[in-house]
């Protein structure tokens, strides 16, 4: 259980950190026309992208703890201790990262672009693009 969890928390904790900063990121610095301008085709694809993109950052953050899970529900019995032997410290962070970028970029974005997708058909705004909130005057 704790090995799931050292891939799943990490995982949900950036794809949450990183989507909505990419979002704003992606309107603010790519695309010239305000958000509320765009067309919804538009937004839904810089979701998709902006998701990709977290999804990226989640890959990278929680593929040593992948890679463990997989190497113990393989090897029955094996420790964590023997997995890091066996696959060595770069393996553990490299073995298998490019197809797993590709893998959870592509269901991240996914995830985003039906979450915003249902938004849109609730009335409801997409995610991110709201206007930089004004500085607070001291007091």
């Amino acid at each position: 259980m704790v090995p799931l969890w050292g891939r799943q928390i990490p995982y949900t904790m950036m794809k949450f950190a990183t989507y909505e900063n990419i979002v704003e990121m992606a309107y603010r610095h790519l695309i010239p026309t305000p958000k509320e301008q765009c067309s919804k085709p538009l937004q839904l694809g810089v979701s998709f992208g902006s998701g990709y993109i977290a999804g990226v950052f989640c890959a990278a953050i929680s593929h040593p703890a992948d890679n463990l899970v997989s190497f113990l529900n393989n090897a029955k019995g094996a420790t964590v201790g023997d997995a890091v032997k066996n696959l060595g410290l770069w393996g553990l962070f490299t073995r298998g990262l490019p197809l797993r970028i590709v893998m959870i970029g592509t269901l991240t974005g996914t995830q985003w672009v039906i979450y915003d997708s249902f938004k849109v058909m609730a009335g409801l705004p997409t995610t991110g693009g709201a206007p930089a909130a004004a500085p607070r005057e001291e007091a």
